[in-house]
């Protein structure tokens, strides 16, 4: 397998020249330039090739396992934990008045997206614990954060997502797990929960889960829903947190991909824990840990697909195959044939496009955390929910598309384990299924971000778009993606006024066409500025790919989207 490369010299283009990095930090009043931000990510990429690509074949071969109770993360792993969490990784972006180190986003979701294209299963916890951490923040009073926020944020605990039971899986009004007080303060959490990745390990420290939970008082559905903290270690007499609580590993899942990260059957016999914010109102309290894993999901198919093209790429370049075009006797290397450009070029113009993405919408969270005008932090709190559907969903079904295109370069050896090449495709299709899946996503961007403030933020999303892709003059790439967002504002007009059975049955083309549009966006940004880039001038020829090949799709979508708007109803369910 070949080594993975730090696409750090994209990362500083992209923050010099596309992103307006540092005028947006100055917005912002932060005292973070791309020097310092280019620094912290070709250090994150030296962690990333160095000590987390190497273990992702033996993690996968190896897996998890539940040992008397007890779970055993392959080996390495724990030891490469305790390492990243001693050198200050999970602290990136936090808040620096619970210990982090205050960095923006962006830095740390390129950092993830490295971690993800060189060991998925190792940058799922962190990714937790960050999202605890933010929901804990954001919702606990101040005894919880007091107690529990600080060793979060530094990994030295980690933190886990207790939601999903056997028979309430996205339909979380079904959950049946108790909680009764103690009189004291503290509750007892009863029940079982699937699905929860790092549920347990031994990395280290204690595991705080945030489980969903009803009072015995709860109104049915989901307001009768609360959010517990529950770790995994009590404190005792003298604070120091060495005391079992009544919570245990029923059975580690099995699945097809991801063997590494431990995926646990959690068991809560009573287990003491405290409640975070208002009773029932746990699922507004978790929300906001699962936009923060949502925005993840986007950034894991990125990252994967980022990972593959690397591999890909190294193997068409020396595997030799065929005859060229011109008739020459001799094998020549495979990149030489035209299929195989174009899948190479499908996965590039994914990667690069979306990791500009990403980055922008990262610097709107920010501008919503950070910015001095509360309008203005509104106006980006608005933007960056109105995308994460669209990275999450959009994101990780290109990912998922660019594993099995990258597979496919390696032919037969594609499918076989010695090539790692299908543990990025089994790897990363959970990205399309958890924190929501991917037709969930398209459902609440059609029903519930699209109307935002009366629609008002997807209109002045498509305004802005327009004006700077007319401004684009000369560029291919802008007049493309000026036109697929002609055909995205006609349906979605269309959309918004759609019976809810036909939005439904159109959403998921929908949030495609939509991603397809951002992207376009993106690379008439990055096209204009490698005009005038020399060492960036490839990215005009793929600038030009992404336009003739990929925003043609959005005229098949537009196409079916309105016919399908136009049949009405859709085959009843029963008659299947």
């Amino acid at each position: 397998m070949a080594s993975y490369v730090p696409p750090v010299a994209d990362y500083r283009f992209l923050l010099e020249k596309v992103l307006g990095f540092e005028q947006a930090m100055s917005e912002l009043g932060r005292d973070v330039d791309v020097d310092l931000a280019a620094a912290v990510l070709e250090e994150a990429g030296r962690l990333c090739a160095d000590r987390l690509h190497p273990l992702n074949r033996e993690g996968d071969e190896q897996g998890s396992r539940l040992v008397d109770g007890a779970v055993e993360t392959p080996s390495g792993f724990a030891a490469a934990y305790r390492d990243f969490a001693a050198a200050g990784w999970p602290a990136l972006s936090a808040d620096p008045e619970h210990g982090g180190q205050g960095l923006p986003l962006i830095v740390q979701l390129w950092a993830d997206e490295m971690m993800s294209a060189t060991n998925l299963s190792f940058g799922l916890c962190p990714s937790l614990t960050r999202g605890a951490c933010e929901a804990l923040a954001a919702h606990a009073d101040a005894e919880l954060k007091a107690r529990w926020l600080s060793p979060l944020v530094r990994g030295e605990w980690t933190g886990a997502m207790a939601l999903t039971e056997s028979a309430a899986g996205s339909d979380l009004s079904l959950l049946i797990t108790r909680a009764e007080p103690c009189g004291d303060g503290s509750y007892r959490v009863s029940g079982s929960k699937i699905f929860i990745s790092s549920g347990d390990h031994d990395y280290g420290g204690n595991i705080v889960h945030l489980v969903l939970a009803r009072l015995a008082d709860a109104p049915p559905g989901v307001k009768g829903i609360s959010l517990f903290l529950v770790p995994k270690f009590l404190p005792d007499a003298a604070g120091d947190f060495c005391l079992r609580n009544a919570m245990s590993v029923g059975a580690l899942e099995k699945k097809m991909g991801m063997h590494a990260q431990p995926t646990c059957l959690m068991n809560y016999d009573g287990a003491t824990g405290w409640l975070i914010g208002q009773p029932h109102r746990g699922l507004a309290a978790m929300f906001t840990m699962m936009n923060t894993e949502r925005l993840m999901c986007g950034v894991q198919g990125l990252g994967v697909a980022g990972g593959a093209y690397q591999q890909a790429l190294a193997y068409a370049s020396e595997r030799r195959q065929g005859r060229s075009a011109d008739g020459a006797s001799a094998p020549v290397a495979i990149i030489e044939h035209a299929d195989v450009r174009r899948m190479l070029l499908s996965i590039r113009s994914f990667v690069e496009g979306a990791r500009a993405l990403v980055g922008w919408c990262a610097l709107q969270v920010d501008r919503a955390r950070h910015h001095p005008d509360p309008a203005e932090r509104a106006r980006a709190d608005h933007v960056a929910a109105l995308l994460t559907p669209v990275i999450k969903a959009g994101f990780t079904d290109m990912g998922f598309e660019s594993a099995v295109a990258a597979q496919q370069i390696f032919g037969g050896h594609g499918y076989i384990r010695e090539w790692g090449m299908e543990q990025y495709v089994r790897d990363v299709r959970i990205a399309q299924i958890y924190e929501g899946t991917n037709g969930i996503q398209a459902l609440d961007l059609v029903t519930r971000k699209l109307p935002l403030e009366a629609g008002t933020v997807v209109s002045s999303l498509f305004a802005s778009l327009e004006s700077e892709l007319r401004a684009a003059t000369g560029l291919y790439v802008a007049d493309r993606t000026l036109a697929a967002l002609g055909l995205l504002r006609g349906v979605t007009a269309r959309v918004r006024e759609a019976p809810a059975e036909i939005a439904g049955a159109v959403a998921a083309d929908y949030l495609r066409l939509f991603a397809l549009v951002l992207l376009g966006w993106m690379w008439s940004r990055m096209a204009a500025c490698a005009a005038s880039e020399p060492a960036f001038a490839a990215k005009l020829g793929v600038a030009d790919f992404f336009a003739r090949r990929m925003l043609s799709q959005t005229e098949g979508l537009a196409a079916g989207i309105a016919a399908a708007i136009e049949g009405g109803e859709m085959l009843a369910a029963d008659a299947f």
